[in-house]
């Protein structure tokens, strides 16, 4: 059982892909890290430096929120940062078991070579057209909730996002000829989980609802044309596309939750009805 500090996998795999979700650090030794770069959904590489002397107090300035530390098997890395940081008045906790637990359990990881840019402050930086609708919101949805919950995300004009990819090192998505972007039947939804192998049966269900919604195929799944509705109802109600994203990500966390967890349960009114017409 763990200990009072500590978290088990299937609870934190629970957390995972919701707002309620805590910051997850990696603190495996780089030569470790080497052997399986795999990480957990939403979790940062942090090296020996950044987990002492001053760039520890800067770590600190960059979390949100609860954390969770993980090294290889639970012992003394992710025990000893946790703990630090509680003296510093975050709440963590580290993994019981430590990575090894977590990838025995056969609980997703995703591949973190994927992403190609990343700002001074070690965040993915992505950028895409401007005014969203459902693939550029669903995309950012799924980095901030399954890749990397500090990215940056920049909105631009359609012709604007070259220049400005190679102007601030960003990745380019959903637009046309870049590797993050539409294949075939696909949308860039189903690429970016298929490239960063985030192997998760909710998404996978959640990707037939955005794909028949995003590319005007609703019998692809009966949700997509509520998707649709929403999120062009959205773009009605937000001039700003930040504005808009932040919306977005609660439409899309129940969307997650529904796919997750509520696909069997229905709903009939009245539901206290004993017998015979009302």
């Amino acid at each position: 059982m763990p200990a009072p500090d500590a978290i088990s996998s299937d609870k934190l795999a629970k957390l995972i892909g919701t707002p309620r979700c805590p910051d997850i650090l990696d603190v495996r030794r780089d030569v470790v890290r080497a052997e399986d770069p795999q990480l957990l959904p939403g979790a940062r590489a942090l090296t020996d430096t950044e987990i002492q002397g001053d760039p520890l107090d800067r770590l600190v300035g960059t979390l949100s929120g609860p954390v969770v530390v993980i090294c290889a098997e639970g012992h003394g890395r992710s025990q000893g940062l946790a703990a630090l940081l509680r003296t510093r008045g975050v709440p963590a906790e580290y993994l019981h078991g430590g990575h090894a637990a977590w990838r025995a359990a056969g609980l997703p990881v995703f591949d973190p070579g994927k992403i190609t840019c990343r700002d001074t402050g070690g965040r993915s930086v992505w950028v895409t057209r401007s005014r969203p609708k459902v693939d550029r919101v669903a995309c950012p949805w799924l980095i901030r909730r399954f890749i990397d919950p500090r990215a940056m995300i920049l909105f631009v004009s359609p012709a604007e996002v070259a220049s400005v990819a190679a102007l601030y090192g960003a990745m380019p998505f959903d637009v046309e000829d870049t590797f993050w972007s539409h294949r075939g039947e696909r949308c860039t939804f189903d690429v970016m989980i298929e490239e960063f192998g985030l192997r998760i049966p909710a998404l996978d269900r959640l990707a037939a609802i955005v794909r028949g919604a995003d590319t005007a195929r609703p019998d692809l799944a009966p949700e997509a044309a509520g998707l649709l509705a929403a999120s062009l109802g959205l773009s009605r109600m937000h001039t700003d596309d930040h504005e808009q994203i932040e919306a977005g990500m609660t439409l899309y966390d129940a969307f997650y939750r529904w796919c997750r967890d509520a696909t069997e349960e229905t709903h009939a009114w009245p539901t206290n009805r004993s017998g015979g017409a009302a």
